[in-house]
């Protein structure tokens, strides 16, 4: 069988995003070097430079991915149902499953910002502002149709964004919960935070349709 042109190259590139996520999520940024990537990857360290120049745009390609990764995720996810009930359900589940399944690139996107350069931080701050303007915008709705008692969109979303990302912290897959029950458990704190008139599993399964 014919090697497929830059097959090994997309999986040397590939081994490396995995292993860079993994040491930064562990060890943080500042304390990974290239050469221990390289160590890590069975390469030699000059081969890394390749594929990226410096560690800084390792970094800011994983928390890139990241965040386009979480905007695809959530267009896919996004109900066809306006009602704003249904919406804000199906943005805290995809949130949660999305997370929960990239714990070391949640863990770097959230934690690393620090470490970029302010034009790429610049770029970071705009796709994150542009996912939080979803939820924000759903919360809206809903306090404009009576749906929601929020007062305050923007801190909501900020308080709810903070609940449910911080399910990576102390999920693990062998829990006695799985992803799914605990997604309907955060979701159920969601609804009673913007205090939702639907707010039993029944009422909100209705609402979802």
């Amino acid at each position: 069988m014919a090697r497929t042109t830059g097959s090994d190259g997309e999986r040397t590139e590939r081994a490396l995003r995995e292993a860079a996520l993994t040491l930064m999520a562990r060890h943080g940024y500042d304390a990974v070097t290239m050469r221990q990537l390289a160590a890590e990857v069975g390469v030699q360290a000059a081969a890394l430079y390749r594929y990226f120049p410096t560690k800084e745009d390792l970094l800011f390609t994983l928390m890139r991915e990241h965040m386009e990764g979480l905007l695809a995720a959530w267009e896919k996810a996004r109900p066809s149902s306006p009602a704003p009930t249904a919406r804000l359900s199906a943005f805290v589940r995809n949130h949660i499953r999305f997370h929960v399944e990239r714990r070391h690139s949640t863990h770097v996107s959230n934690m690393e910002l620090r470490s970029l350069s302010r034009e790429r931080l610049t770029s970071m701050l705009r796709l994150r502002s542009a996912y939080e303007k979803e939820l924000r915008q759903i919360l809206r709705d809903g306090a404009e149709d009576g749906t929601f008692a929020v007062e305050e969109p923007a801190l909501t979303a900020m308080a709810i964004i903070q609940m449910i990302t911080g399910v990576i912290v102390w999920f693990r897959p062998d829990e006695r919960l799985s992803v799914e029950e605990v997604a309907e458990t955060y979701l159920g704190m969601t609804l009673r935070l913007v205090g939702a008139k639907t707010t039993t599993i029944k009422e909100r399964e209705k609402a979802d349709v």
